[in-house]
């Protein structure tokens, strides 16, 4: 069926086969920690300001490191970053499970912990997206992305609820020791795939390797466009730190209400990833981004002004599947987009911005609720998102206008990682129509 998510790289490939499947048993790992966290802080603290300084706290290591970690991305066999960033965030978890263990945890564990995953993060994912257009076809990138998505979900899905259950009926150190175990998976993964090193031998990382990634964004307003749509929607429209507030509050819940919560956007992003076969066939990818991220705030803003928690997570299904359709489209612009001997570093770009939206927002919408309420703070931020994506669409018409390119190049070879050149049309001294 032809709106099915299309699952031929995974057939195709067998390096995306291997790394997908190791990177499927640690991501959700990383989701149990990813409520414990949240959860923890609460429970020490009973302030959704306190959950929100995480994502603050967070910003900087992830920019930093993500920035710094793509450069090394250019400049070293892709898959032994891999292995290095997992071993070091399955440490990680381990410290945050001993923190726990201990009869009075202490807070500024808990905060260290997650700025040092978060900036291992920011080297892990943009190494992961420069991978990815080197073991798939360029036709099979959106069909590739869309599964990138439904890993991501299923996640996001079964890992809160999953993390709810553990924390009420095991402990919050179960939750991390798991975590920390499931990184051997992402380990094996990495170490099953060929060697990948950046095209052309690398480029040595440096401050001037980092500049160089920035001045290929100079004048790239599409690029620059799916950037600021991706902030706006993460830093006005990203409710998650009031999540203990509302399913505690609210909602009149517990760990299990607060897990549903977390869950319910990545239920509603795994719908819409395992239907987006029709991806493919959008010409109109711009817009189906402004759309999307509209979508987004609009459900949001909803989702605030609901008491009734079936209601209430339905609506923040319906965000999440808009935001995996977005994230498809704005991944596929990037990744095609970029040469290989830039994309580690064009990467960092990218995830800076769609990891550390959401932390900005976490503190905005913590800071809001403190000086407000809850509810407030969730309406206010969706109708923001709704509003800045009418306001960026207006004045950055190249990321209105994008159509799907058409133009194909050469091929990888699915197994080996061989054939790696970057086509003609997108060479990084070229000025496209895009800008």
């Amino acid at each position: 069926m032809k709106w099915l998510v299309d699952v031929s790289p995974l057939r195709d490939s067998r390096d995306y086969r291997r790394l997908f499947a190791g990177q499927s048993v640690a991501y959700l790992g990383s989701q149990l920690t990813t409520v414990a966290i949240p959860f923890q802080v609460y429970e020490l603290t009973h302030s959704s300001l306190a959950v929100g300084m995480i994502g603050l706290v967070s910003l900087v290591p992830l920019i930093t490191l993500s920035l710094f970690g793509g450069a090394v991305a250019d400049a070293v066999d892709r898959r032994k970053l891999l292995v290095a960033t997992q071993v070091a965030l399955g440490l990680t978890s381990a410290v945050l499970a001993l923190n726990a263990l201990r009869p009075h945890p202490s807070l500024w564990p808990i905060y260290a912990c997650a700025a040092l995953a978060a900036g291992l993060a920011g080297v892990d994912l943009p190494t992961r997206q420069a991978i990815l257009p080197n073991l798939v076809p360029r036709e099979k990138f959106a069909a590739a992305a869309s599964l990138s998505q439904v890993l991501f979900q299923v996640g996001s899905v079964a890992g809160p609820a999953l993390a709810g259950l553990i924390i009420a009926q095991v402990s919050l150190a179960a939750a991390y020791w798991i975590d920390a175990a499931t990184a051997a998976a992402a380990i094996a993964g990495a170490l099953a795939i060929s060697p990948q090193p950046p095209e052309g031998g690398g480029r040595k990382a440096g401050l001037s390797s980092i500049q160089e990634g920035l001045a290929f964004l100079k004048g790239k307003r599409l690029l620059l466009g799916t950037f600021l749509i991706d902030i706006n929607a993460m830093v006005f429209g990203m409710p998650r730190a009031l999540f203990p507030a509302l399913g505690t509050g609210l909602y009149h819940g517990g760990p299990a209400t607060v897990g549903l919560l977390y869950a319910a956007p990545g239920a509603g992003a795994l719908i819409g990833a395992l239907t987006t076969g029709w991806v493919g066939r959008v010409k109109q990818q711009g817009k189906a981004v402004i759309l999307a991220v509209m979508a987004w705030g609009a459900a949001i803003a909803g989702f605030g002004l609901t008491p009734w928690l079936p209601l209430g997570l339905l609506l923040l299904a319906l965000a999440g599947a808009a935001d995996v359709v977005s994230a498809v489209f704005r991944s596929t612009i990037l990744q095609l987009s970029a040469p290989d001997q830039l994309r580690g570093r064009l990467s960092s770009v990218h995830i800076a911005v769609v990891t550390g939206g959401p932390r900005v927002g976490d503190a905005e919408a913590g800071g809001v609720a403190a000086l407000t309420t809850p509810q407030i703070s969730v309406v206010s931020g969706g109708l923001a998102c709704v509003a800045g994506a009418l306001i960026l669409a207006k004045a950055l018409p190249d990321l209105a206008r994008h159509q799907a390119p058409y133009n194909r190049g050469r091929e990888p070879d699915h197994g080996n990682g061989a054939g790696r050149g970057s086509e003609p049309w997108l060479s990084f001294e070229k000025e496209g129509p895009d800008g």
